[in-house]
């Protein structure tokens, strides 16, 4: 098993009175965490919400039907707390009645479905932390760097969901193609009443082809046979199911520079290999770039979110196409990076973008440094 990184804060607010909230895809690993760490607690119950049992207890509660449920145990874990309808309403009554002596914890696979419904009830009696697949530190923390270098290419295309990394091959391929079905997106098909992925599948091909370039909304439209407005809500819907994440486009001082778009990536790229169907090696791929330019990007999303969740994150283009693939700023400090796969690819940041920006560091990431930046 994993130790993992959410663990640390888990441990300072534990014995906090707030509600604490742990989003993420499935199969990140919550449950597998949350049972083993309140394994080594006192009084602690973990309850499966999806269970039908206790949808019905849980959505028709009163503080004596709670009492029984929870039994002696102080520590309660709400697991996919999103499948509860009145969640928010359970949760705020949890912590507004004093008689209700309970230390909670919810977890969700979609904060479109579970943040929509406590963050009313919830103001200021909440904390929020998230845990994706493995991360870069938390695989060089549990198996160390030569382990991560040994197993880079995997890592690469089969990506580093926890249940998933350690398998062979084969059993990689066959997990991840059931991963990437109907169960990554069963939130969303539940919540739009979809009786089919077909056009959750063709979209998520469009943008798995685009990774690294800009979307636009009217081809992958036409490609998955809906209109426009029904594109950007499922991509707002896949993003809130964790399965991708965006990145806008920086813009402050040139007339020429893309102000309105955005680029997809993928949390995982054993998924997005899954969803194109590729898992040949890399070097026979034309899409090696991509695919590192994926990893690492997503990889340093995770960090930020871990530890430096006030950093703001783009890519940046002209209509003369110099571009720079990724951007962060913080205290209005701005660092660019470019990312590449081969060492022998000859690369450097846009000139333009360093005379416009004058950024307090930038560089070209490769297998070689990405420690430095992934750490």
């Amino acid at each position: 098993m994993f130790e993992r990184y959410v663990k640390s804060w888990f441990d300072k607010y534990i014995q906090n009175n707030k509600i604490l909230i742990l989003y993420g895809p499935r199969q990140s690993g919550k449950t597998t965490f949350l049972k083993h760490y309140i394994s080594q607690l006192e009084n602690a119950i973990l309850i499966n919400c999806e269970a039908p049992e206790f949808k019905e207890d849980l959505n028709d509660y009163k503080a004596s039907k709670l009492r029984m449920i929870f039994g002696s145990k102080k520590i309660i874990v709400l697991d996919e707390a999103q499948s509860i309808e009145n969640i928010g309403n359970l949760l705020k009554f949890i912590f507004d009645e004093d008689a209700l002596d309970y230390k909670v914890i919810a977890t969700g696979s979609s904060s479109f479905y579970l943040s929509d419904k406590v963050q009313e009830p919830l103001t200021g009696r909440n904390l929020v932390n998230y845990m994706f697949p493995l991360s870069f530190i938390e695989i060089l923390e549990n198996r160390g760097y030569v382990w991560w270098k040994y197993h880079f290419e995997e890592i690469l295309i089969y990506g580093s969901y926890p249940g998933i990394i350690e398998l062979s091959t084969d059993e990689k391929k066959n997990h991840l193609f059931h991963l990437a079905s109907d169960y990554l997106y069963k939130d969303i098909l539940n919540y739009e009443r979809i009786k089919n992925s077909l056009v959750l599948n063709k979209l998520l091909k469009a943008l798995a082809w685009q990774v690294g370039g800009q979307v636009s909304y009217n081809e992958i439209a036409q490609h998955a046979g809906v209109s426009q407005p029904t594109v950007i809500k499922y991509l707002d819907l896949l993003e809130k199911s964790f399965v991708i994440f965006k990145l806008g486009s920086f813009s402050r001082n040139l007339r020429n520079e893309l102000k309105k778009s955005n680029k997809y990536y993928f949390w995982d790229n054993g998924i997005l290999n899954a969803i194109i169907n590729d898992f040949s090696t890399l070097e026979s791929r034309k899409d090696k770039g991509a695919m590192w330019e994926n990893y690492c990007i997503a990889e340093r999303k995770k960090m930020l979110l871990y530890q430096h969740p006030e950093v703001e994150s783009y890519f940046w283009r002209t209509y003369d196409k110099s571009e720079v693939d990724y951007i962060e700023v913080k205290d209005q400090k701005i660092e660019a990076y470019e990312f590449k796969y081969s060492k022998k690819a000859k690369s450097k940041i846009s000139q333009t973008f360093l005379n416009e920006y004058n950024p307090v560091h930038s560089k070209i990431i490769t297998k070689d440094n990405v420690y430095e930046f992934l750490k």
